[in-house]
């Protein structure tokens, strides 16, 4: 096994190589608007995953995963001929759902918050339903509990 710090270097610099490949070397019509946005490799540096995200349909995310999934053997032996490790870590490209995510929860905080002004803007010529400050004071509390009736 080894150690984080270089397992994270490794994964980095593999991101880097896999960036550079598919946006100067690999020529696959099929492939769209494509960003590594991540990597990780296992602690025994055998396996790396490449998350990637597509700008585009559906369609078009399945035409680029076809694509890298073509492209995986030269990439992968570019990969080793600029890492130089012993053994060159098999590549799996996986979809990063997380830029979707980020959108979806955006629509959902902009819905929010246009409830929340619409809730304010009724709420502007409102008026209490019962007594400015319904709760009681110290004082009545007292008379409350002696038996008197509080003025």
């Amino acid at each position: 096994m080894v150690d984080a710090a270089r397992a994270r270097k490794l994964a980095d610099r593999i991101q880097q190589i896999v960036a550079e490949m598919l946006e100067r070397r690999i020529k696959d019509p099929r492939l769209g608007f494509v960003t590594v946005t991540d990597t990780r490799i296992t602690a025994d540096l055998r396996e790396a995953t490449v998350f990637y995200t597509v700008f585009g349909s559906d369609a078009e995310r399945a035409d680029s995963a076809a694509a890298l999934e073509s492209a995986t053997g030269i990439i992968r032996s570019e990969v080793g001929r600029q890492t130089g490790v012993r053994f060159t870590p098999t590549l799996t490209f996986k979809h990063d759902p997380l830029p979707d995510s980020a959108r979806q929860l955006d629509t959902l905080i902009n819905a929010a918050r246009a409830k929340d002004a619409e809730v304010a803007r009724r709420a502007e010529g409102a008026s209490y339903a019962g007594e400015a400050d319904p709760y009681k004071k110290a004082d009545e509390e007292e008379d409350d509990q002696a038996g008197h009736p509080a003025p």
